[in-house]
């Protein structure tokens, strides 16, 4: 379902209709649409918490003012905004960074340029963008942020892909790019599998040619799930307990043993996607579900050299240049456009309804994510 954008979709109706217009006359209609709209933006409903703890008791939707756009500012319409693991512990007050307290909750979305400022190089009205940072408070109508906060993507992809685009599906491309020298043919392991950053890994990874071994929990619906994943592009979807099993030698046989095992469970689950690792491997953490540290055998350091790295997306944006971020979007929305890579299976729910949102955020064995849209 795609949001209702009041007088930005009566300019892109006029965009549609350029051609039945005298050009300064459709000049002159869409500047006093984009004026009068961005006048209407002065306001904006969002999801705010002022102390932290459980987002279903300390999120609340208001109303609030925006600022005015200075001249290196930028007016922004929020038309999607994931609910993703971070801001949950974000607003629980355990997350590596917090935000200055009362905040808007979320850190991802697309939204579409509504006004710029005078100084304003990068954008222009009707751009679709994405932030370029974490703690920027996407859970809401309306924003206006500094142009240094905002990277603009191609319209042309699907909105809910772009709306999830700058976490998971990066995260995914790091870790395959940056920790082993993968080749077609080569395998990857990693647990939770079904997640976003799962769902992008495999994609990114079949575009490749390299194997992946997918890891999920036991459920009623496994076949189902694993169906799902296949058709992705996953090469062999396996239980949690098949990890200690003969069954691993079988299929061995059919790939592999793999350079790279990506994780974001910890504790036990971790152990067993090291044990399976080649000599000099490397293990990537970039999660903590089960909330169990990671346990590193001696024998696994010693006599197989295997590498144990931790990496965060947010991390890796800050230490690296716009032109490094660009690049990578670039080849990502290409594999859009060429229907290798799609958003996550995601559940779309009005701001209005956040609560809904929020519930079935947290709930174990999800396989949705949720999608504020405003």
């Amino acid at each position: 379902m795609w949001p209702q954008l009041g007088a930005v979709c009566y300019i892109n109706m006029l965009v549609c209709r350029r051609s039945l217009l005298p050009v300064g006359l459709f000049k002159r209609r869409r500047g006093a649409a984009q004026a009068n709209h961005a006048r209407h933006l002065s306001r904006c409903k969002a999801l705010v918490y002022a102390n932290h703890g459980d987002p279903s008791h300390v999120i609340r939707l208001e109303n609030v003012d925006l600022p005015p756009v200075g001249p290196k500012d930028v007016l922004v319409q929020i038309m999607a905004a994931p609910i993703n693991p971070a801001d949950i512990n974000m607003i629980q007050g355990t997350y590596a960074i917090l935000p200055d307290l009362p905040a808007v909750g979320g850190n991802e979305g697309v939204a579409q340029v509504v006004e710029v400022g005078g100084k304003v190089t990068s954008l222009q009205a009707g751009d679709w963008v994405i932030p370029r940072d974490a703690g920027v408070g996407t859970w809401r109508t309306a924003a206006v942020l500094d142009e240094d906060d905002l990277i603009a993507v191609p319209s042309d992809v699907p909105l809910l892909a772009a709306a999830t685009l700058g976490v998971n599906p990066c995260t995914a491309f790091r870790m395959l790019a940056d920790f082993e020298n993968l080749e077609p043919g080569d395998s990857v392991i990693q647990n939770a599998a079904n997640s976003g950053v799962g769902q992008a890994v495999i994609q990114i990874a079949a575009a490749r040619g390299i194997n992946t071994i997918n890891v999920i929990r036991d459920r009623l619906e496994f076949t189902q799930l694993s169906d799902r994943l296949k058709a992705l592009g996953a090469s062999h979807v396996i239980k949690e307990d098949a990890l200690r099993k003969p069954e691993m030698k079988e299929l061995f046989k059919m790939c592999p043993k793999p350079k790279l095992a990506l994780n974001a469970v910890g504790g036990k689950s971790a152990t067993e996607l090291l044990r399976h690792l080649q000599v000099g491997g490397s293990m990537v953490t970039y999660g903590g579900m089960s909330k169990q540290p990671v346990t590193v055998p001696v024998s696994a350091l010693i006599f197989k050299d295997v590498k144990v790295c931790g990496f965060w997306v947010t991390q890796w944006k800050r230490q690296h240049s716009h032109g490094a971020f660009r690049a990578m979007l670039d080849e990502l929305c290409a594999l859009l456009r060429q229907e290798k890579l799609s958003a996550p299976a995601c559940a779309q729910v009005a701001l209005d309804d956040y609560r809904q949102a929020l519930d079935a955020a947290v709930q174990p064995f999800t396989s949705a994510k949720q999608i504020l849209i405003t």
